[in-house]
């Protein structure tokens, strides 16, 4: 019989739907359970896409013995992290300070008023290497709190303590309020303290900032990128930072990590050389690599950049997009191996997407090619293919990277040269070669679609949506000259996007925004995150279409953030907003990470929000906001790049470009593409509207032409109606 669980609509607590663990989902229904019973909660946290969150489960969760202890001695809680990243971060920081490292599933225990006093992640499900399994730790903690239940009372008290020390607010800057003057002072430092925290832990070879695991961090490539614009990409520093970030997305886009067939990029590698990745696909990656991807154009001209950017779009597009508008989440790791045809080679048509829970799943099944495969599949280019992606009869994955057996007789496609290099060694021009790629990944796509597909998470998340939206804006006003002709698809897609969100999860008559949406509009109302990034998608697209009407939603999105997550004490948003039941202690996210701080993303938007309106109560709000996180900034900036790239903006003059005239004529286009076609100082790019922007009324088009006034600390040039003009005065 299934749990409680069958009742929700998050695909993650429906995966679980079926175990013998009497799961409750997070809610009041579970707390008094465990008040009235007087028992410890076992919360597990996790996403429908984890890998290992699906080993744990088959392992311990689907066991009937294990269900037992689970069902006999505590209240088992299940939370899907992407629908509450609230609850997630709370007692993932507190894991992290038991243990020093995190990750999911999560495990950990609570009192019945949700305090928690011990935890981890993966426990296996037996004992090994002196260590305890699962089953044994949980006998151990019943026994426990059966024998002095108050002993964990007081440990839950003493973590509480500590962990509200680390969360304290930030001392308030001399004076009182932060001035700029003291900001200069200090962001110097900040940013040549990152940048040499980057450069000394670069790895040449392989690229990115550490080694096994490798993970995407986008900020840190938003950083370098940032800080090129800002010395010169001439200059010595300017060409280091370029050289480091371009280095690294040149790695991620030959490796195993990126779809070299169907686009898009898995959410990290187990090895130092980008090869074998973890296969689940997050939209949240998708957004921000291919956004790193056309600032890598910028930077260097390199039109592979633009290549990779428009693959991860189109594979965003294909596969991940409702037809309604809105991005789903995240496809899995796992999958189901392929049947084969009469041949033994191809696989069989089978569904898209389909899904059946209680098939066996092999991580990387949908992904992974015998060198049987690629022959049958490709018959005379397989040699070339083969030779460029590193394919052997016996497979390409190295022993210790398959702990499991799962790759043995596999290849994982990663690019072993430049196209080029493979042209020459087969006697191929470069055309040729360009031709014959193109051919063979198109063959092994159609093959691939017919074998059973990852799990998709359709849940529609509001802040991953909101980083998708400034992808899709960027890309359709991007110079990259393949993604020229893609403008009126990617601004098509981001409008229906952006609309769903609004119809879908935007109540307007409250003025408050949900967080999810599947089949349905989600119980959860939207947290600081969902806020700060769709508030700076809605920002980007609106510089990519001047549709007004997305400038004032991004307005009262700001408003409500600034009205639910602000900190009046110190400066800065909490994750959470005030007066939730459900949450023991209120954090300040002040780490860029997988995803930027949704107080880096404000600070950024608030001072947009300065330039666009002349409204300098949203920039005090976003040097409040910086000035919140000065203790982290300041002694270890590389916690925290995006937020750097929010302090450029506030050391930088208010700089704005507007244009007069009408958005869909050519003239303006034109004047517009100049405006994004290389990195430079930060400007503001706005249509002339004299109803939402009223300091922009006496700015009129001249003669009947589109015309562009440059402005600088709220001093405007003399306009001009040519891009050549404009392109002078922008330097």
């Amino acid at each position: 019989m299934p749990n409680a669980l069958a009742h929700e609509k998050s695909p993650y607590l429906l995966q679980h739907a079926d175990n013998p663990v009497a799961w409750l989902p997070w809610g009041e229904a579970a707390f008094a359970k465990a008040r009235a019973e007087q028992k410890p909660i076992f919360l597990s946290i996790g996403y429908s896409t984890c890998h290992w969150c699906h080993v744990m489960a088959h392992e311990s969760f689907e066991n009937a013995e294990v269900a037992a202890l689970l069902n006999t001695h505590f209240i088992p809680v299940k939370v899907d992290r992407e629908e509450r990243p609230d609850v997630d971060r709370v007692y993932m920081t507190y894991v992290q300070a038991l243990t020093g490292h995190g990750g999911w599933p999560l495990s950990a225990w609570l009192t019945p008023e949700l305090k928690p006093f011990h935890g981890g992640t993966y426990f296996p499900p037996e004992d090994r290497h002196g260590r305890p399994g699962f089953p044994s730790i949980l006998r151990t903690i019943a026994a426990g709190w059966s024998a002095d239940r108050g002993k964990f009372a007081a440990e839950a008290e003493r973590v509480l303590a500590t962990l509200r020390g680390h969360a304290a607010p930030a001392a308030p800057a001399e004076g009182g309020a932060p001035t700029e003057a003291r900001l200069f002072e200090s962001a110097g430092g900040a940013f040549e303290l990152c940048f040499q925290s980057l450069y000394e832990s670069f790895d040449p070879a392989r690229g990115d900032f550490a080694g096994a695991p490798k993970f995407p961090r986008p900020a840190n490539l938003n950083f370098l990128f940032r800080i090129a614009a800002l010395q010169g990409a001439d200059s010595d520093l300017g060409r280091e930072a370029v050289k480091m970030a371009a280095s690294t997305l040149q790695k991620m886009a030959q490796g195993g990590v990126h779809d070299q067939v169907g686009g898009g990029f898995h959410r990290y590698a187990v090895d130092d050389a980008w090869l074998v990745p973890h296969f689940e696909k997050m939209l949240y990656d998708q957004a921000q690599i291919a956004v790193n991807c056309l600032d890598a154009h910028l930077a260097t001209g390199d039109e592979r950049f633009a290549w990779v950017a428009r693959g991860i779009v189109d594979y965003a597009l294909r596969d991940l997009a409702h037809p309604a508008g809105g991005f789903y989440s995240a496809e899995d790791a796992d999958s189901a191996l392929a049947a084969l045809s009469g041949t033994g080679i191809l696989p069989v048509a089978l569904p898209n997407h389909g899904h059946d829970a209680h098939a066996p799943k092999v991580e990387g099944a949908f992904y992974v090619w015998t060198h049987a495969e690629l022959t049958a599949v490709l018959g005379a280019d397989a040699e070339f293919f083969c030779s460029h992606f590193g394919a052997r009869l016996e497979g390409n994955v190295p022993a210790h990277l398959d702990p499991h057996g799962d790759f043995t007789g596999k290849n994982i496609l990663a690019q072993q040269r430049p196209l080029a290099d493979t042209a020459r060694r087969l006697g191929l021009t470069t055309g040729a070669a360009v031709e014959t790629l193109a051919t063979a990944l198109d063959r092994l796509r159609t093959t691939r679609a017919r074998r059973p597909r990852p799990h998709l998470d359709d849940k529609i998340i509001a802040a991953w949506n909101g980083l998708m939206l400034s992808a899709l804006a960027r890309g359709a006003v991007s110079p990259a000259g393949c993604l020229s002709d893609q403008r009126a698809l990617y601004l098509a897609a981001a409008g229906r996007a952006a609309e769903f969100l609004q119809r879908e999860l935007w109540d307007d008559a409250r003025g408050v925004l949900f967080r999810c949406w599947r089949d349905g509009r989600g119980a959860s109302e939207g947290f600081a995150e969902d806020y700060a990034f769709l508030v700076a998608g809605l920002l980007e697209l609106y510089e990519a279409t001047f549709d007004v009407r997305w400038l004032r939603w991004a307005r009262r999105l700001q408003a409500t953030m600034d009205q639910l997550f602000w900190d009046d004490a110190a400066g800065g948003y909490f994750n959470s907003a005030a007066g939730a039941a459900d949450i023991v202690l209120r954090l300040k996210e002040d780490h860029d990470g997988a995803e930027p701080s949704p107080n880096s993303l404000a600070a950024a938007s608030l001072l947009r929000f300065a330039a666009i309106f002349h409204d300098d109560a949203a920039r005090a709000r976003a040097l409040r906001t910086i000035e919140s996180l000065r203790p982290r900034w300041s002694q270890t900036p590389h916690a925290l790049p995006e937020l750097l790239c929010a302090i450029e903006r506030a050391l930088e003059p208010p700089r704005q470009i507007v244009l007069a005239g009408d958005p869909a004529s050519p003239e303006f286009q034109a004047l517009a593409a100049v405006a994004c076609e290389r990195p430079g100082p930060r400007r503001a790019l706005v249509r002339a509207d004299a109803d939402a922007l009223p300091w922009t009324a006496a700015m009129t088009p001249r003669d009947g032409h589109a015309t562009a006034y440059v402005c600088e600390n709220f001093t405007c040039q003399a306009p001009v109606t040519t891009p050549a003009d404009l392109r002078g005065l922008l330097g």
